[in-house]
Formats: structure tokens, sequence, C-alpha cells
């Protein structure tokens, strides 16, 4: 038995957190993506001159860095970029992690249990080596990291497709469909996945908050986008210098955007676990 799409979603706005949370990612987006067409801030050009004013003096409302850059634009456009990355990681980790324990789950046999001594290797190192190891190789662009992150980050969704694929491919339709001559990439592509189509998104709000996370680490690692760039993990790696120095300015605000996103995804995720939740329906 399916939840309906009109009861999801009813089940997802009854959620106050969740509700709260998808309101807060669209203020976030807005402020990243449309902010920077109303407020102008140059972003290339460095000028000491201009280094370190506190927060509303010499027009900045949020001061300036330690290079004088205005610290406002410099959050719209690391948040920019902290979010490109994010989503788009988390989305190329479930798309990848779906397909593999979809695959495993309805193949079962030798090649099920080959794929998944596969990801248990995988899992068994730290996902934060690795991006560290491939930051030294690789040069850190935009793509590189949406690619190297998403290649680290598709472990968890592999392994929990892969257990509702072992349920459903046992299921009477795809039984049938089987027994009529119907192919396995019909039976993952039409049945598998779209059952299991929960768990997948789901996993995917908890992806994107891992992955945005993941990119504040290394990037405070100083292996983030490349100057003039930044996202704001490499604010506040660049902002930790100036601890000291009473420079609250240059950690606060990226520290504080980071945990925004992060939370709100989680309990946008929480929601939807609520709202596929068949149990819930009498609640």
């Amino acid at each position: 038995m399916s939840v309906g799409r009109d009861t999801v979603v009813r089940r997802f706005l009854r959620h106050r957190l969740g509700t709260a949370g998808l309101v807060v990612i669209a203020l976030l987006f807005a402020f990243c993506f449309l902010g920077p067409l109303v407020y102008h801030a140059d972003q290339t050009q460095t000028s000491i001159l201009a280094a370190n004013p506190a927060p509303g003096t010499q027009g900045h409302p949020l001061g300036t860095t330690d290079v004088g850059f205005d610290e406002l634009g410099r959050l719209m456009v690391g948040g920019r970029a902290s979010l490109e990355i994010g989503l788009a990681a988390g989305l190329l980790a479930t798309a990848i992690g779906t397909l593999w324990g979809a695959v495993a789950g309805y193949a079962g046999g030798w090649l099920d249990a080959v794929m998944m001594r596969v990801v248990d290797t995988w899992i068994a190192i730290p996902a934060l080596f690795l991006l560290l190891v491939a930051g030294t190789i690789l040069r850190p662009t935009v793509g590189a990291l949406i690619v190297v992150i998403g290649v680290v980050s598709w472990l968890v969704p592999a392994r929990l497709v892969r257990a509702e694929s072992l349920t459903l491919s046992n299921r009477e339709y795809v039984l049938t469909m089987k027994a009529l001559g119907g192919s396995g990439a019909r039976a993952i592509g039409r049945h598998i996945v779209p059952n299991a189509i929960g768990t997948v998104v789901l996993n995917a709000t908890f992806q994107v908050a891992d992955a945005i996370l993941l990119v504040a680490y290394v990037s405070f690692l100083g292996l983030g986008v490349p100057f003039p760039g930044t996202d704001w993990g490499g604010m506040l790696s660049n902002g930790i210098s100036y601890t000291y120095d009473g420079y609250w300015w240059m950690i606060v605000p990226p520290g504080v955007a980071i945990v925004l996103v992060v939370f709100a995804f989680n309990v946008i995720g929480d929601a939807l676990r609520d709202a596929f939740e068949l149990r819930l329906e009498g609640r």
C-alpha cells in the first residue's frame, strides 16, 4: 500500500518544524541567489585599506574581511557555492546509491554479495580521509567538489535502497512481471525504485545536509573553492585566524548559516519520514 501524494503533503505541512525548515531553506536560497542582484558588492578586487571595519561602519552592514571584501556580499557568494555543491553532491550520492542498492537487492545471490562487500569496504574508510586525499590530487573547483563528495557519500543510500529492493523484488507484481518475460531494468525502473521513493526522498535530504557539512570540513582545511571564490567553510577557516583580535563578524555569520541550513534539511528529513510513515495515519 502506497501513500498518496496529497496525503504526504498534508502530513508534511502538519509538521511545524519541517515547514519551518522549508521556509528557512527558501529564504537562504533567495538570500544567496537573489541577494546579489539587490546588494552589489565587489568580491574580486581586494582592498587592504578597507579591511576589517566593524559591522555598520563605512557602509558595510556586516563589516569586511581581512582583505576588504564586504562580509554580507561574501556571505551570499559563499552560500551560493555551499548550497550548489551540497545540493548537487547530495543528489548525485542519492542517485548512485539508489541505482547500486536497487540492482544489488533485485539481483541477489553472488552479485548482491559482491556489490555489498564493495559498500562495506568503502564505508570502513572515513569520508573525510578520502576527501583530503582527493583534494591533494585534484584542483578544488566547484565541479570537482561535487563529484568527489558525491562519490564518497553514496554508501548509506545504497544500503537503504538495497534493503527495500530485497523486499520489493519478492512482491507479486514483480514476480508476475518476471514470469511474463520482463527485464531486470524494467523491474528496477518501473517497480523497485518508484516504490522505494519514500526512502530515497527522505535520505536525499540528509545527504544534502551531510554534503554541506563535508564542504565546510574540507574548506576549513583549505581544500575548498579557490580564491577569490569562497564558501561558508572557507569563510570560517579564514576568520578563525582573527578570533582573538575581536573580529567576530568574520566567524559568526558563516557559522550561523551552516548551522541553519544543516538544521533545516534535517528537520525537513524528519518531517518527510513522518509523512511517509503509514502508522501515523490515525494520529
